[in-house]
């Protein structure tokens, strides 16, 4: 609270409304042409929650906590937050969004309950392209064509398409953690430091939302200009991020009634029971599953779930690929971010970018967690893929011949994108009809 008060005497009410109209021009739509994209985003993905929400129960069946599509836990998600090891604040999240949306439903978990959380999840999904656009635009600087162009990529991504129903923690994060990557951006940009308001804020959102992810927040940091030149600019960094852990600290442990031990029983036990590699190889499941299957559809297996009174329903996963074309897909679009990381070495935020993915490569190839599954954290670092590209295109933006290359090249990328993924959605839409209904 002392935070706000210093934040109130600092401020007079002029530049409180300026600060405010501010973030509210970085959070939606500040000009016509974002606001046609969002409008478009949100009504395409509008029309696939709301069909899907009202004809199958796949959003939210109360008998079904988890594992009805993809491995998320859709149910136990809305209803308790997830697991507080993981995830250790977003119980207070999905408290208020699951009770806004029986408000609207009646106290009914119906149709109009699910109707609720696909509209959420869809503005959340609509929201975080909108901060790709703004970022190519506002950072990057590229045509507008191209922008369209990477916009409607990641659009397809099968994270995107999937999240853009789904209630669950990775929807909300992708949201924050590109929001938080264009706000951060301005300022190493402009060379200003990060408000350790602003800092304590997406610390205590984002690592609330999955625990891991709050060491992405303070990336940005370390990039600022002169940091390391400047003993306030370092004295300022270091308490911006003291206070952003104390204040995270406080609330995880006031969410467990301060019994921490609880913390490293649970943590273990996870990493248990998501690090096994079991028959698939390591090499494979690295690039299928956590390189390709958040941007690339594989096809299905369906298998046999139950929940813990023995109610027995049927689960949808992703296997490896099955043919050589994904594979191709898949390191083409490697080969592309290896080569703009490597062409813009020099760039600090190409740097903080390519860090924020080095976060997840090492939990989820290196400590093989959850690695089987690991197209579901899709939302943690698939924005990574469009950025990157944009610097990629930046970096030619004065050879014509290569930046028609790089332009045809996703072109065919993003058409076989599309292609496969409506395809693999209309396998999933027989599979609701067959079980969902």
């Amino acid at each position: 609270m002392s935070f706000f008060i210093l934040f109130l005497q600092k401020n007079s009410p002029v530049e409180i409304k300026s600060k405010i109209v501010n973030v509210f021009k970085l959070i939606f739509p500040a000009s016509p042409i974002e606001s046609g994209i969002f409008l478009l985003l949100f009504s395409v993905y509008g029309i696939l929650g709301s069909y899907i929400a009202t004809n199958y129960t796949v959003i939210f069946d109360s008998r079904i906590p988890w594992d009805a599509y993809f491995s998320f836990d859709n149910k136990s998600i809305v209803m308790s937050g997830g697991s507080f090891e993981r995830h250790p604040l977003s119980y207070y999240f999905f408290n208020w969004l699951r009770s806004l949306a029986l408000y609207i439903s009646g106290g009914k978990t119906d149709t109009t309950f699910r109707l609720v959380l696909a509209w959420f999840s869809n503005l959340a999904v609509s929201l975080s392209i909108l901060q790709i656009f703004k970022y190519l635009k506002n950072i990057i600087k590229l045509p507008f064509k191209v922008n369209l162009l990477l916009v409607i990529f990641f659009s397809f991504f099968s994270t995107s398409i999937i999240l853009s129903f789904t209630p669950e923690n990775f929807t909300y994060t992708l949201f924050l953690l590109t929001l938080f990557n264009h706000y951060s951006a301005l300022k190493v940009q402009k060379e200003q430091q990060i408000p350790a308001l602003a800092l304590i804020f997406a610390g205590v959102s984002i690592g609330g939302l999955t625990v891991t992810n709050i060491v992405k927040v303070f990336i940005p940091v370390g990039f600022q200009k002169g940091l390391f030149k400047d003993r306030k600019k370092i004295g300022h960094a270091i308490l911006s991020i003291t206070l952003t852990c104390i204040c995270f600290a406080l609330l995880y442990l006031n969410r467990i009634n301060f019994k921490y031990e609880n913390i490293f029983h649970r943590t273990n036990e996870q990493y248990e029971k998501f690090s096994n590699v079991r028959s698939t190889p390591l090499w494979d499941a690295v690039l299928s599953y956590f390189f390709g299957e958040n941007i690339l559809l594989s096809n299905f297996i369906i298998r046999d779930k139950h929940n813990m009174q023995g109610f027995h329903y049927k689960g949808l996963i992703m296997d490896i690929y099955s043919s050589w074309i994904p594979y191709v897909f898949i390191l083409i679009l490697l080969l592309l971010i290896l080569w703009s990381y490597v062409k813009n070495i020099k760039n600090k935020l190409v740097h903080i970018l390519v860090i924020s993915f080095m976060v997840d490569i090492i939990i989820h190839c290196i400590l093989k967690f959850g690695i089987h599954t690991s197209y579901i954290y899709g939302g943690h670092f698939v924005f990574v893929y469009p950025l990157l590209l944009g610097w990629l295109f930046y970096a030619y933006r004065k050879s014509s011949k290569t930046f028609s290359f790089l332009t045809i090249t996703v072109t065919f990328l993003c058409v076989y994108l599309v292609i496969n993924n409506i395809i693999r959605m209309s396998e999933f839409f027989v599979f609701l009809d067959q079980n969902y209904q």
